[in-house]
C-alpha cells in the first residue's frame, strides 16, 4: 500500500492519522463514460506530484495524518456493493476519524450516506454534482449511479449544488428550494448564503467531479457543458467548513484518460483542499 502523497510512514499510521482514506474502485452501473474503477492509482500518483503546502490556509495539513485504507472490491452486484459499502462505512464511523471516501462511480455513496444519516441526526446531505442521481431506480437496481441521491432526499435534509441535468421522472423527488442549479448560480448573487442558510449543523458532503465545468474536467463518465468553476467551488466550499461541523466527505466519478493528467491532478487538488479546510486551524 502506498502512503497518502509519498508522505513518511510517521504521518500514515492508522494509530496516528487523523483521516482516513477509504477507495471503492466500483465502476459497475456506469451507463457511458467507463473508467471510474481506474480512478484510485491515478488520483494517488497525482497526490505525489503536488505540493503540500497550502497557501490559501497557511498550512501543511498532510502532518494531521492520513492513513489509506484496504479497497473495498465488492462488486458481484449493485446491491452486494452497496451492502458491503455500509458495513465498512459504520465501521469507519466507530473509530472517531475523519472519514473520506473516494469512488469509484456516484453509486459508491448510497451505502455511505445510509450509514451517516443513521449517525448523525438530522444530517445534510451537501451535492455538488450536474446530474440529480434522484431516480427512485434505473436499469434494474435502486443501487444504480442514477439513484445515487434518491435515498438521501427522502432521510436527510438534501442540498443539491450545481445541477444542469435531469429527466423529468426526477421531478416529484425534487425540492427547488434546496437545489442551486449551475444556470442560477452563474447569473445570480448570493446562493450560497442561501445554501448555507438551507443546512442543519452536521453536514456530509459528496462531490461528482463532473460538477466543473468540462473544460476544467473532462475525465468524467458523463460531462456536462455550463459547470462551474474551481474558484467559485473552492470558495464555497471553505464557507461550508467554516461555518458548519463537516462529518464526512466522498469524491467520486474520476474516469482517468491516457495523457490527460490535468483532471488527475485537480482532483488531488481537490481532496487536499478539502482536507486543509477541516483541520484549517489545527495547532494554530
Amino acid at each position: 500500500m502506498r502512503n497518502f502523497a509519498g508522505i513518511e510512514d510517521e504521518y500514515c499510521s492508522f494509530e496516528d492519522a487523523a483521516t482516513l482514506l477509504q477507495s471503492i474502485p466500483y465502476d459497475g452501473t456506469s451507463t457511458w463514460g467507463k473508467g471510474a474503477d481506474k480512478a484510485f492509482p491515478a488520483f494517488l500518483r497525482a497526490l505525489e506530484n503536488m505540493e503540500l503546502y497550502d497557501i490559501e490556509t497557511d498550512s501543511e495539513v498532510y502532518k494531521t495524518g492520513v492513513h489509506i485504507l484496504p479497497d473495498i472490491k465488492e462488486s458481484s452486484s449493485p446491491e452486494s456493493m452497496c451492502s458491503m459499502v455500509y458495513q465498512k462505512s459504520n465501521d469507519i464511523l466507530k473509530t472517531g476519524k475523519f472519514p473520506t471516501f473516494f469512488g469509484g462511480e456516484h453509486s459508491v455513496s448510497i451505502g455511505i450516506i445510509k450509514a451517516f444519516y443513521e449517525r448523525y441526526k438530522n444530517l445534510t446531505v451537501l451535492q455538488l454534482d450536474a446530474h440529480a442521481d434522484l431516480r427512485s431506480e434505473y436499469d434494474g437496481s435502486k443501487c444504480n449511479h442514477a439513484c445515487a441521491l434518491h435515498n438521501a432526499s427522502k432521510n436527510t435534509n438534501l442540498i443539491q449544488v450545481g445541477i444542469r441535468s435531469m429527466d423529468s421522472c426526477e421531478l416529484p423527488y425534487l425540492n427547488r428550494d434546496k437545489c442551486f442549479l449551475a444556470e442560477d448560480i452563474h447569473r445570480k448573487m448570493g446562493w450560497m448564503d442561501a445554501s448555507l442558510n438551507r443546512m442543519t449543523n452536521h453536514v456530509y458532503v459528496t462531490i461528482d467531479l463532473d460538477v466543473f465545468d468540462p473544460s476544467i474536467m473532462p475525465s468524467t463518465g458523463t460531462p456536462e457543458p455550463g459547470g462551474l468553476d474551481w474558484y467559485t467551488v473552492i470558495a464555497y466550499l471553505r464557507q461550508v467548513f467554516r461555518n458548519k461541523n463537516v462529518v464526512g466527505f466522498d469524491i467520486v466519478e474520476l474516469a482517468p484518460q491516457e495523457g490527460q493528467k490535468a483532471s488527475d491532478f485537480l482532483t488531488a487538488k481537490l481532496y487536499y483542499k478539502l482536507l486543509s479546510y477541516k483541520f484549517e486551524n489545527h495547532g494554530k
